[in-house]
């Protein structure tokens, strides 16, 4: 899970929060491990790994391979580490900016879930993924798309408008949730062949509205909590009235995205990741 374009917050990520509230996308990112195809000796990216909730289920089907573990987040990446000390040399850490990232080697496959949609050039982010997967390589991601989070959104951004639109001046979105078309356009320009995307709905549910006020305040919402807010009566704070939460949540999040392609073979040189991939053929 790597943080919000080029803005960690005054707080950022909570990797104990994090690593109690992510059942939803540890749920989803089942469901992406179960479409890769692994012999199980590959070297795997996971993309955004988050607290390594995921991760551990990665090595697993890796029974003879390893994993790199990509976050932005230094305090993600701690407790991923800390999560997966019982895999120890099977795990290699990297805090990177996945849109710049380099690997002294390819990967044979990357493996990404709720992730890219807090990084916001996917243009950049595609084509630094082709250049650290060996041709032919496999990416199989899973993220936010289209109308995901759009009730939420909308009310958020009514209440800046309202009531703190002095403290958001300078503000943008965090997220860019693509739809399926724009994504297949931008992966096969990065060089991915045999591309598929498309949206499935997720609607996810809480057992309580205080589950999901912790999920928005914690895992959602944090870059809008860090900005520099006054203080306001509890009675006061949407995010903390129970029946808010109870509207939101059945719609929480309605569309999760998936996008997943090849990496078209081509000329590799030698100590030099940044080939340029040829062109990809002709989407079937």
């Amino acid at each position: 899970m790597s943080s919000p374009g080029g803005q960690e917050g005054v707080a950022g990520w909570d990797p104990d929060a994090y690593d109690r509230l992510s059942d939803p996308q540890y749920a989803w990112g089942q469901s992406v491990l179960d479409r890769l195809e692994l012999r199980g000796d590959e070297t795997v990216l996971d993309a955004g790994c988050g607290s390594g909730r995921l991760t551990a289920l990665l090595l697993e089907r890796l029974p003879h391979g390893r994993v790199i573990a990509v976050d932005k987040s230094g305090a993600m990446l701690a407790k991923a580490r800390a999560n997966l000390a019982e895999y120890g040399q099977r795990v290699t850490y990297l805090r990177a900016d996945l849109e710049t990232l380099e690997l002294e080697r390819p990967v044979a496959a990357i493996f990404s879930t709720a992730t890219f949609h807090w990084i916001l050039d996917h243009d950049r982010l595609f084509r630094a993924l082709a250049t650290v997967l060996v041709p032919g390589g496999r990416l199989e991601a899973q993220c936010g798309g289209g109308p995901n989070l759009a009730r939420l959104r909308a009310r958020v951004a009514r209440l800046i408008d309202e009531r703190y639109a002095r403290y958001f001046a300078d503000w943008h979105e965090p997220w860019l949730f693509a739809d399926p078309s724009e994504s297949a356009a931008q992966l096969e320009n990065a060089g991915f062949v045999d591309v598929k995307t498309s949206l499935e709905p997720a609607p996810t549910h809480f057992d309580s509205a205080g589950d999901f006020r912790l999920f928005l305040e914690r895992v959602v919402l944090w870059p809008h909590l860090s900005r520099r807010l006054p203080p306001l009566p509890r009675a006061r704070r949407p995010l903390a009235a129970p029946h808010t939460a109870a509207r939101l949540a059945p719609a929480a999040v309605p569309g999760r995205a998936r996008r997943r392609g090849r990496q078209r073979p081509r000329p590799v040189r030698p100590r030099l990741l940044a080939t340029e991939p040829e062109r990809p053929a002709s989407r079937p």
